[in-house]
């Protein structure tokens, strides 16, 4: 038989068995918003973690990163590490606050949770809440349908599929995982989702590894290639390695402003679970790094036509071609399809959320115009992909970039339960967003510091000089 067709059947039978884990979470399920919405906020800390490790990292692992491996070398490791150390930080010092005060002031949604109520005024936050739902529809939605073209460059390069019938795949499957359960559908199928993650790189990159020679061979080879891929700094930075390094860092703790992950936070069963399930995340999270490095790695000795007449986005895809098994390709497109859907069905959960209970408030706590939300998301997200035309690495950072800095300082700042005026909650999440576009494409510095510091920085130091000129409290005692 065909070795595409033996791949297939292997795909689909992955694809099949994520499906079902789905489906059986709708078992489980009450007809509730809150439970389409936080799985009645009942989650173990087990399925957190792992839920938020596969959700987190999505397609930008499997294309993205090994695509950068693949163009920069070594040098790529420090954008994962400094990552992972601002991510750590986020969690450790916002997420099991955000937890208690979640329920405290009943927030089912992160923009609800913005927009909470302060000092007794009532009705004050809908306006904020009102934003960041756009913010969230329109930048988390981009985000989306940036996994939705990862899926489909997988689809692409074994199967030779145009990227649009991958991309409209991706997206039929989103929209039974989010109709079969909500984010409990979610967050389980997320849960198996990042073990066949974790499984499949690694399976790729002994195999890989084994190929090159080993590590000592590896490094030759590269330095053979090009001096430069065994360079541990990276090149052309204009201000040095540490604004580099720190503003890498601060995109990872630019978490707070994702609402795909910050739900799951939301969701865990108690708090105090918290901790442990972060050591087991970033636990999951560092072994699909360094395995996503690795492959980017072997791939550019292995495959080095890829850099002149290929797409580097694909070289995991193809390097799986080259060295494995059909039933193993099959597995490898199954994890990497399986990381792009975990995030798109999260993001577009998130992003229907905001649409059904904090735009529309004739829709809010209706099931049935939760799941009718989630339809016209996936249509949106879904046209968007398909007129897409960047690479999966700059669709995500984009996005990522803008809502951290436009969510971000202002969730922080609710999480801790400082006191925010309406008109200075806007102008935070206006002007975070507003640098970090300036930054990036006005300025063009994001090379020399990633866009995220100056943006999140800007939001604060909106609310620094607010707090400092009208302090809310002293007015209240007035």
């Amino acid at each position: 038989m065909d070795k595409q067709i033996w791949i297939a059947i292997a795909f689909i039978a992955f694809l099949l068995s994520f499906t079902i884990v789905g489906i059986y979470s709708a078992t489980q399920k009450q007809n509730t918003t809150s439970d389409y919405l936080l799985a009645s906020r009942k989650v173990n800390l087990w399925l957190t973690a792992l839920s938020a490790n596969a959700t987190g990292q999505s397609g930008f692992l499997f294309i993205g990163i090994v695509g950068l491996t693949y163009k920069v070398g070594l040098a790529s490791i420090w954008l994962p590490i400094a990552w992972t150390i601002g991510d750590y930080i986020a969690w450790w010092l916002v997420f099991k606050r955000l937890r208690l005060v979640s329920q405290e002031t009943d927030s089912e949604t992160v923009s609800s949770f913005l927009g909470q109520e302060n000092q007794g005024l009532k009705n004050q936050g809908r306006l904020i809440t009102i934003i960041s739902a756009l913010i969230t529809i329109a930048f988390l939605g981009t985000y989306a349908s940036a996994q939705l073209v990862a899926a489909s460059k997988g689809l692409n390069a074994i199967f030779g599929w145009s990227y649009q019938v991958g991309v409209i795949i991706g997206a039929v499957i989103v929209v039974t995982y989010c109709f079969s359960g909500g984010i409990r559908a979610s967050i389980w199928t997320d849960s198996v989702q990042a073990v066949l993650m974790i499984v499949s790189l690694w399976v790729l990159l002994i195999v890989s590894l084994t190929a090159c020679g080993g590590f000592g061979e590896l490094w030759v080879k590269l330095n053979a290639i090009d001096p430069t891929l065994t360079n541990w700094m990276p090149a052309n930075l204009p201000w040095g390695f540490f604004p580099y390094f720190l503003g890498w860092m601060v995109s990872g703790f630019g978490v707070v402003g994702q609402p795909h992950v910050l739900v799951r936070g939301m969701a865990i069963d108690s708090a105090d679970n918290m901790a442990l399930a972060l050591n087991i995340k970033i636990v999951c999270g560092a072994l699909n790094s360094v395995a996503a490095f690795g492959i980017g790695l072997t791939a550019r000795v292995l495959l080095p036509d890829l850099m002149i007449s290929g797409d580097p986005e694909l070289a995991l895809p193809n390097l799986s071609i080259e060295l494995l098994p059909a039933v193993w390709v099959g597995l490898m497109l199954a994890g990497l399809f399986s990381a792009a859907i975990s995030t798109a069905d999260s993001q577009v959960l998130s992003c229907s959320a905001a649409l059904s209970q904090d735009l529309v408030s004739s829709a809010a706590n209706s099931y049935r115009k939760a799941k009718i939300s989630t339809l016209v998301v996936t249509a949106i997200v879904l046209s968007i992909a398909l007129a897409a035309n960047n690479s999966v690495f700059g669709l995500v950072i984009f996005s990522w970039s803008v809502l951290a800095c436009g969510l971000g300082p202002l969730l922080v700042l609710r999480v801790w339960q400082k006191p925010v005026t309406v008109p200075v909650a806007i102008t935070m999440m206006i002007t975070g967003i507003v640098v970090s576009i300036i930054w990036n494409v006005g300025l063009n510095l994001s090379s020399a510091i990633y866009e995220v510091l100056p943006g999140m920085a800007a939001g604060f130091i909106v609310y620094g000089i607010a707090d400092f000129l009208i302090n809310p409290k002293k007015l209240s005692q007035e």
